[in-house]
């Protein structure tokens, strides 16, 4: 009985445990709202609902995630945890959830967006305050409490209220420098800054940042530029131009003067220049100052304005193209007339040679005058010289010679012949002219001592054609020829054809007569004609004709196949013909030979058969043989009852047949010496023959011949018949 009840005692708490079941029925995560402002706060609830068996207490672990990254954990018996971000900045956006684990089991809430409006105000700062002209400002734009990619903004404002604006992209920090360059005139500087943001939940501008404020400093003053000379300034006049600055202090400037874009004089390290000359008239215009000290650099300008002391001087020829040994005259003058020093001046050299003190000069050229002219007047110092005139002295051409490029007086039809022309003396420009017998093909003018190059192109065939060419300048006389020159066209082979006679086909030992024949192309032509796969020609021959005929003879069987003709002449251009073939046939006497042999074996075939099949039939048909035999037997028996009794002899050949009931005995038998001497008689037979092929018995007429022999006997004459049928013996 202990024993059951300490059982029971066991087995009471397991019971109990068994009673404390739960299910989480839902998490769900709660914000106040969704959108809040930069810098507020952000408060997130996790509300867990959890069913339970029985009242008990139990344990949660809540879980905080953003973007499904975890942001805090944290454990409690209520069935709500809370969480929060303070203050809520931009980087703060994103996806929030939360999780709850409780008795094992665990459940998490859906995703909650929450977005954070606006960014932080960023921070400029100024690497220095205090600048000098020409140097730079650096920028720091901040925002320390967001997180990048960022894109800052700076702004530049000047004292006269021109906004400058510069653009920095920032991927991993929080913060960009940049650098504003100080220009001239700058004094007081603001400088400002903002930050954007372009992310997946949204674009964001943040507010401007504090103002920076930056001095300039001024290096130098503002340059001054003055003139020392009188107020009215003429030719002559000695000119002083003096740019002065004051330093803040001692700094390495440059000052430059300058007039145009030409530099007059410059100066380093001082704070004053001068430029002094004598005025002319071409020290009119504008005069710069600059005075430059890194990237800072400042400008003044004035107008100097010179009267002129005496006009340009103006020089007149009286021609400006001679020929050799023609006369120049040269005259100088000067608007006004003033008392000035004149002189004639040649160029080249570049300084000019004197020619002559004097307004006026005259000369016989030759073609060394050529050149520019100037008159130059002095007075009071001031020289000025005249505009130059060009003076060129044609020498007359030379005779032209007329030349082909490739040193050929030969051409192919078609192609571009080129010519040149050119004369060995001559004042340029020269004129060169090309003619094709009296018609005029191009003109080229040359500048320079060289020849002329013509390229004529042959489209019709002439075989000769005559071409000249001329040259001439500006000389009043000079037009030369050159000498005529023949070029020879030849026009290329073409239109190819070979054939033979007789065509395709020659007899054996016979000949064969081959043509070659072009349709056109220049004289002499060159004939080759070939066997297919052979290099050396069996026939070559240069013609003044456009055909040619080659006979071969002895043309054998080893002489059979293909061949066709090559043709070519100073056209260096080989033309082919189409491949004509060639068969060796028997010669007719062959052809006779053979054809008696041929029939010669046909007789002898056809007569052995002949008499082979006459033997068999005589073998067929013995009774028409014995019919033929009683037939000579009753004749001979009409003969004995006259009165005559005889003996018998029969040779009815190789086809004989004795029979039983009518013997016949041979020739031999018989023989004696009555026979020698018997006498011949010669008696006609009819016989019949049958025809082996056909059916009945076809009749016909024979000619039996019997031999009588006749013997001197005291008893009565002894007649033997012999008796010879046709070949069949019947």
């Amino acid at each position: 009985m202990y024993f059951a009840v300490l059982m029971i005692l066991l087995h009471c708490p397991s019971l109990k445990a068994q009673d404390n079941v739960i299910t989480i029925n839902k998490v769900k995560l709660t914000v106040p709202s969704p959108k809040v402002k930069n810098g507020k706060s952000i408060e997130l609830t996790c509300i867990v609902d959890i069913s339970k068996s029985a009242s008990f207490q139990i344990q949660h672990a809540f879980s905080f995630y953003k973007d499904d990254s975890p942001l805090y954990n944290t454990t409690s018996e209520q069935d709500r945890a809370r969480y929060k971000i303070f203050p809520a900045r931009f980087a703060d956006s994103g996806s929030y959830k939360c999780s709850v684990e409780a008795s094992g089991k665990s459940k998490s809430s859906n995703d909650l967006v929450v977005q954070v409006k606006g960014l932080s105000q960023p921070k400029l700062t100024a690497l220095k305050t205090e600048v000098t002209e020409g140097e730079v400002v650096t920028l720091r734009c901040e925002e320390p409490e967001e997180k990048p990619p960022f894109i800052f903004l700076f702004y530049k404002i000047s004292r006269n209220q021109q906004l400058q604006e510069k653009k920095k992209q920032e991927l991993k920090e929080n913060f960009a420098s940049v650098e504003f360059p100080v220009e001239e005139g700058d004094r007081i500087l603001h400088f400002h800054c903002i930050a954007t943001v372009n992310s997946a939940v949204g674009f964001e501008k943040s507010e401007a940042s504090n103002i920076t404020l930056v001095t300039v400093v001024e290096p130098f003053s503002h340059p001054k530029l003055t003139s020392k000379s009188p107020w009215n300034v003429t030719e002559g006049d000695r000119i002083d131009i003096v740019c002065t600055t004051i330093l803040a202090r001692k700094y390495e400037i440059e000052i430059l003067i300058q007039k145009d874009r030409r530099i007059l004089n410059s100066t380093r390290g001082q704070n004053s220049l001068t430029y002094s000359a004598i005025a002319t008239v071409e020290d009119n215009g504008n005069y710069t100052c600059k005075v430059e000290l890194g990237r800072v650099s400042k400008t003044t300008s004035m107008n100097l304005v010179v009267e002129e002391l005496f006009a340009k001087p103006i020089l007149t020829p009286s021609l400006t193209d001679l020929d050799e040994n023609q006369r120049l005259s040269l005259w100088c003058h000067i608007n006004g007339s003033p008392k000035a020093n004149v002189s004639i001046i040649k160029r080249p050299p570049k300084n000019g040679t004197l020619l002559k003190t004097s307004s006026n000069f005259t000369i016989q050229v030759q073609v060394n005058d050529t050149g520019s002219y100037v008159c130059r007047a002095e007075i009071k110092g001031i020289i000025k010289e005249s505009n130059p005139v060009q003076i060129t002295v044609y020498a007359p051409v030379s005779e032209p010679v007329l030349s082909v490029a490739n040193l050929s007086t030969e051409m192919v039809l078609g192609e571009t012949l080129m010519l040149r022309c050119q004369s060995m003396s001559g004042t340029p420009p020269i004129n060169y002219t090309l003619f094709r017998g009296s018609r005029l093909i191009h003109t080229i003018t040359v500048f320079n001592n060289t020849y002329a190059e013509f390229r004529d192109k042959q489209t019709k065939l002439n075989n000769l054609r005559e071409y000249r060419c001329e040259a001439s300048n500006r000389h009043a006389y000079a037009k030369r020829s050159s000498y005529k020159m023949n070029i020879t066209v030849i026009a290329p082979v073409r239109n190819i054809s070979f054939g033979s006679s007789p065509h395709g086909e020659v007899e054996d030992g016979g000949y064969i007569n081959f043509l070659c024949i072009v349709g056109e192309g220049s004289l002499p032509i060159n004939f080759r004609i070939f066997k297919e796969n052979e290099q050396k020609p069996l026939f070559n021959e240069s013609k003044m004709e456009t055909r040619v005929v080659w006979q071969k003879e002895s043309f054998s069987k080893q002489d059979a196949g293909k061949y066709f003709c090559e043709a070519s002449n100073r056209a260096r251009a080989t033309v082919r013909s189409n491949l004509l073939t060639v068969k060796v046939i028997l010669a007719s006497w062959q052809k006779g030979f053979i054809a008696l042999f041929v029939l010669a074996v046909i007789a002898i075939a056809a007569s052995g058969f002949w008499w082979y099949w006459h033997k068999k039939e005589k073998g067929k048909h013995p009774s028409m043989e014995m019919s033929g035999s009683t037939a000579a037997t009753n004749s001979t028996s009409e003969k004995q009852a006259s009165g005559q009794n005889h003996y018998t002899e029969f040779y009815p050949g190789p086809g004989y047949i004795e029979d039983s009931e009518n013997p016949v005995k041979s020739a031999d038998e018989n023989k004696g010496p009555d026979h020698e001497s018997a006498e011949v008689e010669y008696t006609e037979v009819e016989v019949s023959t049958p025809d082996p092929y056909k059916a009945p018995v076809k009749k016909g007429t024979e000619t039996v011949y019997s031999e009588i022999r006749k013997a001197n006997n005291d008893s009565g004459e002894n007649r033997h018949s012999r008796i010879e049928g046709s070949p069949d013996a019947t």
